[in-house]
Formats: structure tokens, C-alpha cells, sequence
């Protein structure tokens, strides 16, 4: 005769929260009852390891079957099963205390009530209206008993036939979540969720071929061939990171990357982490191949517990600059709630945050150590994981600056203390200061940089996605150090060396000669320009544009920083220099013919990718009628 009872719950209140309040993420329910019978079989498992189980322990599966006729989706495992005593103890009683004040205060929240009380089986209520576990312990003796609730507190057990140990979890399914019924949806959850799990997960059957046993040939006298059905495993029980790296090859490693991202290029290189103490953790990092700075992703790495995936969004775990990296986490470690998916922030989870940040500067300052030439070759690629790391981590920072590295306009590569040893000689100013010049284009600031290096001084190429942000950093990190874009001004006060004086226009003259230039100017759309006239020498340009440091970077941190957007509307500021030492300058103010005024102008302006649409081709007319 069935037995009737209530679940050992303070609230009628559970059942309404569980599946209101996860509905948006029900589908972690599959994920619970899996990992559910993985958990039962492993403990079995240990059981006959232990020679506790007196008879065979026989294949240990779990599989998944769905009956759309009855509406019902089944998990069903060989494991440890249930008394009905252990029922009593593991099912019914949910008695915790103070339920109800915990309830109310997280009634919005019902992935803390699940966690916070261990309710992973109570999940299965979120898509059904109603569960049965038919279950019959390992222990001799034991008799085959069925539990049935309909999702309020009430619930029935009693005995049942079931001659095999193990349980069957059996949901009917709600009608709103019929698609749990169908064979692509549910192999889509199972190979989210469950495709590394430790033991072999069944769902239905796949095709296969075997040598004919007949033994017959085909014409080529190869053994001719049969199609058979055989169970389809969907999981892979002994992944990468669970193996010891000793026993891995190169191969290995770009294998298990290509069935994590199928479509993605090779990864660069790897990290293989592999920690049993003061904290469980292994995994792969790996570094992938970015073709541009939009293909940058976050949320590609997994994480696991114990093999079975929680979540991809490992903020909190990773420090926030790996994220950019790809691979898999697996910690038994990690406080998780019981839909694995919510984590807490506690001393073990920045002890492994601290220890993967420590894991991947060291091999990076391996790789760089054991061989640079492979190093500078990844350098473009891998720039930008290790500027975002400098930036955002004060610990990585310190660690990274002895591998990181700059690259110059000529394709060297130089540390950072490299570079210094490089330019102190000739790129200090007179104040004590050292002067790294960059470009950021090496096809639009060309003319720049051939006149910086006629100069003897080295142009750095600082075209990265970060760059604006690592100028700031390392002035403030490098003493006494400044960074000035090629461009920013006239060759000889880029680098100033010494106070000298050089023959200027009289004061009337170089007022005239700045209106006259001026009145001229065309209107750029956000571009303003200041005029100045300054003596540079005869082999200079008769006219120069720069923009100052100063505001160009203020434009520029506008852009990756929402706070200081404000900058990015403001006009561009330009300056147009005349060199009043070149002999097109003096004709100008000997007789400022204004087809010379503008043809000078448009120069600068083309030289800077400035002249476009119709004053491109009014200047493209007026060329050809100065030729003529």
C-alpha cells in the first residue's frame, strides 16, 4: 500500500518560487539530474574499488530517454540508488531552519535557495508536473521502491518492481516545456552541459560500420562492410586537462582546441594548469590567434566542476584580462550553488585567481627566455592580452615588464630596458628627459618618421588597440620618460636639446603672413587650426601640420573610456607651421599670390590624408595648371 506524506518543508512556498523564479534558466534542470546519476555511479564505483559490492558491478551508464507519448523525459543510472529510509533522509526532508525567513528574504532569487540548501533533484520541477523516482539500492536485501510528487508538498511512496539497482528519474513534462521532448534539443543541452562528464552519458543510437562477420570480400578483396547501430555516448570521460601534460603531445593540445572551437584558427600556444593544493584545480588556457582587434571574444572560457560545465563567464575565477583567453577550468574547489552557475567571492577563489595569473606570466617569461625568436614572431598577436594585463594588474605588470616588449617602425623588437639603452644617448631632451617617439601609421606619418630618423633617432610603431592606454601607464611606471608622437611637432622641438634662437620674421610680417594663410584655410568638418610662422631651415617643408600630444590623447582615451567621451566631440586642434627659412614661404610674403597660398596648404593637407572630395580635385586642376 502506498505511503502518503508531506515533504518536510516549513513553506508551501518552494515549489511556486523553483519554478517562477529559475524559469529563465530551466534548462540547467538537465544538467542537475545528470550529474546527479554521474555522482551515484562514481559512488559505486568506489564502492567495488573498495570490495564493498558483493556482486557485479556490470556497465555503468547513464542514459536519457524520452517518450513523447507519455511526455516524459527519463534519466536513468546503475548506481548506489535509494532506501526508502534514504529517501526520507535525501528527498523529504528539506527542513532547514528558518525556511521561511530565508525565502522571503530571497524569494526573487531562486538560484540562492537552491544553492544555499543543496535542492539539485527539486530542479527537475521547474519544466515538470510531476517526478517519479523509481529507485532500489545497492545494499543486499533492499527493495525496489517509487516516489511521486506532483509538485506541491504532498507526495506518495511505495514499493515497485524493479529488478536492477540504480535509479529513474521520470518527469512529465510541464505543457509549456514540450520541447524538452524533442531528440535536437535535448542533444543540444547534454552536449552544452554534459559532454566531459566522467562517466559515459547514452542518448539513443547512432550509426556505425564493422567488418562484415560473414568475412566476405569486396572486388578489392578489402572485408566488405555493415551498418549496425551502437549507443550514442555523447560525452568524452577523459578530457584533455585531466591527463598529465608528460604524457600530451603539440597535437594533442590543437585536437581538443579544435573540438572546443571548431571554427577558430590554431591557438598560438597553451598553459596547462594543473594544481592540487592549497586548492583542486586543472585545465588549459590557451591563447588564441586574433585576426583583428573585433574578433576579440570574452566568455571563451568554461568552467567546470568536476567535469560538468557551469558556466562560461568566469569573471571573479580568471582575472578580468584573461578573459580574453580560450580554453577550460575544472575546480571541485569553486563555491558554487547548486545550478553551478552563481559564484561566491571568497579567499579560495583569489587564491586560484592569483595562482592562474602567476601560471601564465611564468610561461610567457619561459617562452620569451627558451626562445624569443618565437616570441617576436607571436609578439603582434599576443600584444594585446599582455598590454590589457599590464593595464589592469599591478602583479602582472611587475612580472611582464622584463618579457614585454616594443617594436619600432623597422620591425625590431627591444625590451623595455632595451629600448632605453637604445635612445638614452640620443634621445634625452635638455631637461633630463627621455623622448620615445612613435607613430601610429607608418603609411600616413612616413614623411615624420624619415625625418625623425635623419636625425638619428628611432621611431617606435605603436599602432595596438591599447596603446593610447599604455603611453599613460608607462610614463607614469618608466622615470622621467615622455612619449611623443612623431607628428606632434616640428622635427627640432620634438627633442629639445638646448635653448637657441633662431632669426625670426618681424612681428608685422609674421602677422601678415599667419592671416594671409588663415583666410585661406578650408573648413574641415571638427577640425580647427592654429597658424604660427617659425624659422626650421631650408631643406624643411615650406608648411607642417601637427596636433599636440596632449589633445590628440585626450581624443583618443575618449574613445575607450565612456567617462571621457566628452573629449571625443570636441573640434580636432591642428597646428599649421610656416617655415619662414624656406624661399616659398619668403615669395608668399613678397607677393602673396593666393594659388601659391592654397597649393602650399593643400599639400600639408594631402600629406596628412586631409584632402578629399572636391578640394582633392580642385587641387588635383590647380597642380596641372601650375605645370602647364
Amino acid at each position: 500500500m502506498a505511503q502518503q506524506g508531506n515533504i518536510g518543508v516549513t513553506t508551501e512556498n518552494i515549489f511556486p518560487v523553483i519554478k517562477k523564479f529559475l524559469y529563465s534558466d530551466h534548462e540547467i534542470f538537465l544538467r542537475e539530474i545528470v550529474s546527479n546519476a554521474v555522482d551515484a555511479t562514481q559512488k559505486l564505483k568506489t564502492l567495488a574499488s573498495k570490495g564493498d559490492l558483493k556482486e557485479e558491478a556490470g556497465e555503468l551508464n547513464v542514459h536519457i530517454s524520452i517518450n513523447k507519448d507519455a511526455g516524459t523525459l527519463t534519466v536513468s543510472d546503475r548506481g548506489i540508488g535509494m532506501t526508502e529510509d534514504e529517501i526520507e533522509k535525501y528527498i523529504n526532508q528539506i527542513a532547514f531552519s528558518g525556511a521561511n525567513d530565508f525565502l522571503d528574504k530571497y524569494k526573487e532569487d531562486a538560484n540562492a535557495i537552491i544553492g544555499h540548501f543543496g535542492l539539485g533533484f527539486y530542479s527537475a520541477f521547474m519544466v515538470s508536473k510531476k517526478v517519479e523516482i523509481i529507485t532500489k539500492s545497492w545494499q543486499e536485501g533492499s527493495k525496489a521502491v517509487k516516489w511521486s510528487c506532483d509538485g506541491s508538498p504532498a507526495y506518495t511512496i511505495e514499493e515497485c518492481d524493479k529488478a536492477d539497482r540504480g535509479t529513474d528519474i521520470v518527469m512529465y513534462l510541464d505543457d509549456d516545456c514540450k520541447d524538452f521532448l524533442e531528440e535536437y534539443k535535448i542533444s543540444e543541452l547534454l552536449h552544452k552541459y554534459c559532454k566531459f562528464l566522467a562517466v559515459p552519458v547514452i542518448f539513443g543510437k547512432k550509426k556505425d560500420w564493422i567488418d562484415d562477420p560473414s568475412g566476405e570480400k569486396d572486388d578489392k578483396g578489402n572485408p566488405k562492410r555493415k551498418e549496425i547501430e551502437v549507443d550514442n555516448v555523447i560525452n568524452d570521460t577523459t578530457p584533455l586537462w585531466t591527463k598529465k601534460p608528460a604524457d600530451l603531445k603539440d597535437e594533442d593540445y590543437k585536437e581538443f582546441y579544435r573540438k572546443l572551437y571548431p571554427l577558430s584558427d590554431e591557438p598560438l600556444f597553451w598553459i596547462h594548469l594543473n594544481v592540487d593544493y592549497p586548492f583542486n584545480l586543472t585545465g588549459i588556457l590557451y591563447f588564441p590567434k586574433v585576426k583583428n582587434q573585433f574578433d576579440l571574444q570574452k566568455n571563451k572560457i568554461q568552467l567546470y566542476c568536476n567535469q560538468v560545465f557551469v558556466t562560461d563567464s568566469v569573471e571573479g575565477i580568471v582575472p578580468e584580462f584573461l578573459t580574453l583567453l580560450h580554453g577550460v577550468i575544472d575546480s571541485p574547489d569553486i563555491p558554487l550553488n547548486v545550478s553551478r552557475s552563481y559564484l561566491q567571492s571568497d579567499q579560495n577563489v583569489k587564491k586560484i585567481s592569483t595562482y592562474i595569473t602567476k601560471k601564465v606570466s611564468d610561461r610567457l617569461s619561459s617562452i620569451f627566455k627558451n626562445d624569443r625568436k618565437q616570441f617576436e614572431e607571436k609578439w603582434d598577436d599576443i600584444k594585446i592580452f599582455i598590454d590589457y594585463g599590464m593595464l589592469s594588474d599591478e602583479t602582472f605588470y611587475d612580472k611582464a615588464k622584463s618579457f614585454a616588449l616594443f617594436k619600432d617602425t623597422e620591425g625590431k623588437y627591444y625590451t623595455y630596458e632595451e629600448y632605453q639603452t637604445l635612445i638614452k644617448d640620443n634621445q634625452t631632451d635638455k631637461d633630463g628627459n627621455l623622448i620615445y617617439l612613435y607613430a601610429q601609421n607608418k603609411d600616413d606619418q612616413y614623411t615624420y618618421i624619415d625625418a625623425a630618423q635623419a636625425k638619428g633617432y628611432n621611431v617606435l610603431l605603436m599602432d595596438g588597440q591599447l596603446d593610447p592606454a599604455m603611453l599613460g601607464l608607462l610614463e607614469q611606471k618608466l622615470e622621467k620618460t615622455r612619449f611623443t608622437r612623431v607628428d606632434g611637432d616640428v622635427i627640432d622641438k620634438l627633442i629639445v636639446k638646448e635653448d637657441t634662437k633662431k632669426e625670426e620674421l618681424p612681428e608685422d610680417q609674421k602677422k601678415t603672413l599667419t592671416e594671409t594663410f588663415k583666410n585661406a584655410l578650408p573648413t574641415l568638418d571638427k577640425t580647427e587650426f592654429m597658424v604660427e610662422a617659425q624659422p626650421l631651415g631650408e631643406t624643411a617643408a615650406p608648411v607642417i601640420i601637427t596636433q599636440s600630444e596632449y589633445m590628440r590623447r585626450m581624443k583618443e582615451m575618449g574613445r575607450l573610456q565612456p567617462g571621457m567621451a566628452f573629449y571625443g566631440e570636441m573640434p580636432t586642434m591642428m597646428n599649421l607651421v610656416l617655415n619662414t627659412d624656406h624661399p616659398l614661404i619668403k615669395q608668399t610674403l613678397a607677393d602673396s599670390k593666393p594659388e601659391l597660398v592654397s597649393q602650399l596648404i593643400d599639400l600639408a593637407l594631402l600629406q596628412n590624408g586631409m584632402l578629399k572630395g572636391e578640394a582633392l580635385t580642385k587641387f588635383v586642376k590647380r597642380s596641372v595648371e601650375l605645370i602647364k
